[in-house]
């Protein structure tokens, strides 16, 4: 188990290596990290706002000196709570993917902020929203500032005197899911390819490549795993995440096959292996697709109708635990 306290704030993982930690990891409380050699720096990802990631910058710099002067930043994947404090990193240069570059280009915070501001005229999805999300983060102001240096499977990036390899595992959260590995260190940031003591939540799928990622992480020589959501922790939290989708995966295909629709799968499938974990309304949207994956004629969702289907299987959650 790691003995990593989880508080907010820049960790120092030794060597270098920095993680920025917001607990407690839930909807849009992201982590992100630095990676520091021979005064120069790379920052991977930002936060979802511009005044949070302001607050991780200032304690950057006045923690780490070269981080006065950050001039790369990685992109992990298309997230808001991982790309909207990109302009904040002034004269950077922004290394992603090109889905994820095209992915971000497509964000509209000003929508974002609407909802949060709207949510009591758009129905139970944007409540959800707001209560999750819209009243803790500030999401005005933001100027979306894709990554313009594109890549595509792999690239190796050398900060000061060490080797940073940047590899994409996905589509799996997202179109496009990088993690930034840092071999000599033994160190990975794995973007939202791992939920650390949360549920994940399968934008994109297919789930087969998400536990292909986990397999992959599992393989590389590592002490320390910096998670896109909850503590740092070793490989055994990417091993679980892997276990997740495996048993999420069969239970799903059981149900499907005997003709129950994904909700009603989703309220069947026991997760008591994971009652721990944060955010267990994600579930439904995991098996919704999965039934996708599985064949099932369902309509690819947009923002406001997942929100949604999220609200009503947590307020599932919440009867089921009063009853």
């Amino acid at each position: 188990m790691s003995t990593w306290r989880y508080r907010k704030g820049l960790h120092d993982l030794g060597n270098g290596g920095y993680a920025y930690l917001q607990p407690d990891g839930t909807w849009g409380w992201s982590n992100a990290g630095l990676i520091e050699s021979r005064g120069e720096t790379l920052l991977v990802d930002t936060l979802m706002g511009l005044a949070i990631t302001r607050d991780m910058l200032s304690e950057m710099r006045g923690k780490v000196p070269a981080a006065a002067s950050i001039r790369r930043l990685v992109n992990t994947h298309a997230n808001a709570d991982h790309v909207l404090g990109n302009e904040l990193v002034t004269g950077a240069e922004i290394i992603g993917t090109r889905a994820t570059a095209e992915d971000v280009a497509r964000m509209n915070p000003d929508a974002i902020a609407a909802m949060a501001k709207n949510w009591r005229q758009m129905g139970e999805g944007a409540e959800f929203f707001f209560e999750t999300m819209g009243r803790t983060f500030d999401f005005s102001g933001v100027t979306v500032t894709p990554p313009t240096t594109l890549f595509e499977r792999e690239l190796e990036l050398r900060v000061g005197d060490k080797i940073v390899r940047l590899i994409d595992l996905g589509p799996a959260h997202t179109r496009s899911d990088l993690i930034v590995y840092v071999p000599a260190d033994k160190l990975v940031f794995t973007g939202d390819l791992l939920f650390n003591q949360g549920h994940p939540i399968m934008w994109e799928g297919p789930v087969q490549n998400w536990i292909g990622a986990c397999h992959y992480i599992e393989a590389l020589d590592l002490d320390t795993v910096v998670p896109g959501h909850g503590p740092i922790c070793d490989k055994a939290a990417v091993r679980e995440m892997r276990h997740y989708f495996e048993y999420l995966r069969d239970q799903a295909r059981a149900r499907y096959d005997a003709g129950l629709s994904y909700e009603e799968a989703a309220r069947d499938i026991a997760m008591d292996a994971f009652g721990t974990w944060t955010d267990p309304e994600r579930v439904v949207g995991n098996v919704f697709v999965l039934y996708r994956e599985f064949g099932a004629k369902l309509e690819a969702p947009g923002p406001l109708q997942v929100f949604d289907l999220l609200a009503r299987h947590s307020k599932w959650l919440r009867e089921r635990r009063a009853s």
